[in-house]
């Protein structure tokens, strides 16, 4: 067998089993709806791993690996570690990518939508608390609770789609229940940061 199909150490078992990746699993048979903007951050990812960074950790591992002795090359070795990431994240990429199905919330709906809740829409809402917030359903990933973009799949996105404003939900989150009130429903333009190299 050519040394290329086999492992070089015990300690790549389980390579593939990232826990960013398992925690940004799509449920069974859906698909990975996501917002233009989410879909091209993606895409400039995918893209900078394929044509600049695998390129350059590939030969700096060519040129550890004529360096001699590999098991004591640190740059060989960091190397090859590097790359072994870069190739599990463009496999994650590549098939998220596929999958996608762009949705662009500012495009218009019709009367019956657009005052409901789905994938795309901004929702302001009040706790049982009486305290307001505002979300926008996006897609896995780009949930960024930073600027208050939940993915699609969340307690709060599941217990909120279909509704309209003046309607009462319950969010049944591992925190417990709650009631929700919802306010207000709008559809607009999802801005995602985009990508940019670490």
């Amino acid at each position: 067998m050519s040394k290329a199909f086999t492992r070089e150490t015990d300690e790549d078992e389980g390579a593939d089993d990232d826990p960013r990746e398992r925690a940004s699993a799509l449920p069974p048979g859906t698909k990975n709806y996501i917002t233009p903007a989410g879909l091209q951050r993606l895409k400039d990812e995918l893209h900078h791993l394929l044509h600049t960074e695998r390129p350059a950790v590939t030969a700096v591992v060519s040129w550890a690996a004529g360096n001699g002795d590999r098991s004591e090359n640190a740059d060989y070795q960091y190397g090859k570690r590097r790359l072994r990431e870069i190739d599990r994240r463009i496999r994650f990429l590549t098939r998220r990518v596929d999958l996608a199905e762009a949705i662009d919330p500012a495009q218009p709906r019709d009367a019956r939508t657009a005052g409901q809740v789905f994938f795309g829409a901004t929702v302001r809402y009040a706790a049982g608390n009486g305290e307001e917030r505002e979300v926008t359903i996006v897609g896995i990933d780009e949930s960024d609770h930073r600027r208050k973009h939940i993915s699609w799949i969340s307690p709060l996105a599941r217990a909120l789609m279909k509704a309209r404003a003046g309607d009462t939900v319950t969010l049944h989150a591992p925190g417990g229940t709650e009631e929700l009130e919802v306010l207000d429903v709008r559809y607009a333009r999802v801005d995602v940061e985009p990508f940019a190299p670490a």
